[in-house]
């Protein structure tokens, strides 16, 4: 009797976290500092995936300036299953070249693609959800998880599921039925109303040669210049290989390069206390609050207010009458902002950029 495939999984650990500044940096971005816990969230990641997987069938890919950080992290990874994109050019192409690297491996495998700085409270639920999801993959689909939203969340992408294609172990399969970017509120509060929807994770699960032919249809230009790489994987030039295809690639995301126009994508509901940690609103909930709705970490005095995160490392921070405002303070930077304004701290990064305050990022 033939075996089944064996389970990969690709550990995307290339991101900037620039939302988490002062204490997300480019050399420290937040998938490798434990913004959630003791760990890093990388870390984290690879520990929610040891029982399904082993270090060997792990793939991390990263950008150059992080790859020791993120060999430190992960102690037990094969070095050589640590590989470093020349540049960021979304997901698609990375995608594509861990794709590459597991069908060398073996041609049948299924793999897990993951984001390295997500938070998942229930990890016995999460390695659940997976193991549908993989089954599904095995029948050919294109499997994306579809977080179960709590709420008319404007940050994320949505899934809109269609017809029912199996339910197995009470994890039900919805054919996709389309996707939709970060609506507005009054759309999004439609979206949950019709109990149809579902937040984009950005995580994936499919077999590696079933999305090498969707790149090889949809992104024929990426596809050539993954050929291109195939011969090198594993040998001296493979490094080289990479750069040369990477100076020429246009940055895609797999979600509009594939997932959008593919004929055969499936979602798998996900109920797993799953979070992005794309702000520092995101921090502050995943932590335990006071009564009055702070979280308070480090040093501090903090008099008559609500809903409001500090954190300090370095120094006491003192704060009087304050409402929903995030403070987060480093070694040489302080954050002060309203909770409600937490996604422009890019602009802070950006204009750090602008005006050549490298020292800073």
């Amino acid at each position: 009797m033939k075996s089944q495939p064996a389970l990969y999984a690709v550990i995307l650990a290339g991101g900037g976290g620039t939302r988490l500044w002062p204490l997300s940096r480019q050399q420290q971005p937040k998938h490798l500092l434990p913004v959630c816990g003791d760990e890093s969230m990388l870390a984290q990641t690879w520990e929610r995936l040891r029982p399904l997987v082993p270090a060997e069938r792990v793939l991390v890919i990263t950008v150059e300036g992080q790859a020791e950080a993120t060999c430190a992290e992960l102690e037990d990874i094969p070095p050589g299953n640590i590989m470093v994109e020349p540049a960021g050019r979304g997901t698609a192409p990375c995608i594509g070249l861990a794709a590459l690297w597991i069908q060398r491996r073996d041609p049948d495998a299924v793999m897990i693609v993951l984001p390295a700085d997500h938070a998942i409270q229930d990890g016995a639920a999460f390695r659940g959800v997976l193991c549908a999801a993989v089954q599904a993959a095995l029948q050919g689909h294109l499997v994306t998880l579809g977080i179960v939203p709590t709420g008319p969340e404007t940050g994320y992408g949505y899934i809109h599921r269609g017809e029912l294609l199996s339910q197995g172990d009470g994890h039900p399969v919805f054919r996709v039925q389309r996707f939709t970017e970060k609506p507005d509120l009054p759309i999004a509060t439609t979206f949950l109303q019709t109990g149809q929807y579902y937040w984009n994770s950005g995580m994936f699960i499919w077999k590696a040669s079933a999305i090498l032919d969707e790149i090889h249809q949809h992104l024929p230009d990426l596809h050539a210049q993954l050929m291109q790489i195939r011969p090198t994987l594993g040998k001296r030039g493979q490094a080289q290989a990479i750069a040369r295809a990477w100076q020429k690639l246009r940055t895609i995301s797999v979600d509009v390069g594939i997932m959008e126009p593919a004929q055969d994508t499936v979602v798998v509901p996900a109920d797993i206390g799953w979070s992005d940690v794309g702000c520092w609103t995101s921090v502050a909930d995943l932590q335990p609050h006071d009564e009055r709705g702070n979280v308070l970490q480090g040093e501090h005095i903090v008099l008559d207010s609500d809903n409001t995160y500090v954190r300090s490392a370095h120094r006491l921070v003192a704060a009087v009458g304050l409402r929903d405002m995030v403070i987060v303070e480093t070694e040489d930077a302080v954050l002060v902002c309203p909770k409600h304004r937490v996604q422009d701290v890019k602009k802070i990064v950006e204009q750090l950029k602008q005006e050549g305050k490298e020292r800073y990022l």
